[in-house]
């Protein structure tokens, strides 16, 4: 699932008159050059979500090689953040295969071949992580299981353990590991029944940190991460220059 439903507001005035999907980096649009890395990774069946200028992205695909691959999501109603737009799109997926999710704004180096081999039979999600610097970290035990996430700047923790949120240590009382959240994502269709509580529109990272004490929720660390996020003006010329090296 590609999500490509944001308004972008950081690029604007660029989207005031096309979508974030559409924006260019080296002579070709996000949402051609995220497909056209997966196809090359072998994936051929694309779900993406769609609000800000919904019919223009619609169209774009369509007159592309790969249009008959892809099926969108639609939200122009009203958008539902990550987890809401997973949540609404899940009939559209195989129930019995994994879903690899990626931000259509997200430029990286990931081989996607070892990352779907990386997710195993008894893991419901595979979350990539990287000790990049951020203000708001996930925290995962010694076996790498989502344990809660912490905002440093105000000292903020969410987690299901109540041991967490009192000490921020595991339960044995050892040191958590904070990596930070890329975004992209291994995500086990069988998690779909527990968001039926959820309300239409919630964020993805909230839900597993309701259900990871109770799913088995993972960290997947890529020490050699490299990732431009082509979300603000200021970084359309940094990822001018990532496509050129890559």
């Amino acid at each position: 699932m590609i999500f490509a439903a944001g308004l972008g507001t950081r690029l604007k005035p660029l989207t005031d008159t096309k979508p974030k999907a559409l924006i260019p980096v080296g002579g070709e649009t996000l949402i051609g050059r995220t497909i056209g890395r997966l196809l090359s990774f072998g994936y051929r069946d694309f779900v993406v979500n769609v609000h800000h200028f919904a019919k223009d992205i619609e169209a774009y695909v369509a007159e592309q090689d790969y249009g008959r691959l892809v099926r969108f999501s639609d939200e122009t109603e009203m958008l539902l953040e990550t987890g809401g737009g997973l949540k609404k799109a899940a009939p559209l997926f195989d129930p019995n295969e994994p879903i690899l999710i990626h931000n259509v704004d997200i430029l990286d180096n990931v081989d996607y071949n070892w990352f779907a081999n990386q997710h195993q039979a008894d893991e419901d999600a595979v979350l990539l992580v990287s000790k990049r610097q951020t203000k708001r970290y996930l925290l995962f035990d010694n076996g790498m299981r989502l344990m809660g996430w912490k905002n440093i700047e105000t000292g903020e923790v969410k987690s299901p353990y109540e041991y967490v949120r009192r000490t921020g240590l595991s339960q044995h009382g050892e040191e958590l590991h904070m990596f930070a959240f890329s975004g992209i994502h291994s995500f086990s269709p069988r998690l779909f029944p527990l968001m039926d509580r959820f309300p239409d529109k919630f964020s993805i990272i909230d839900f597993y940190l309701s259900v990871c004490h109770r799913s088995r929720i993972v960290g997947l660390v890529k020490n050699d991460l490299e990732m431009i996020d082509v979300g603000k003006l200021d970084s359309l010329q940094a990822a001018e220059a990532f496509v050129k090296e890559h």
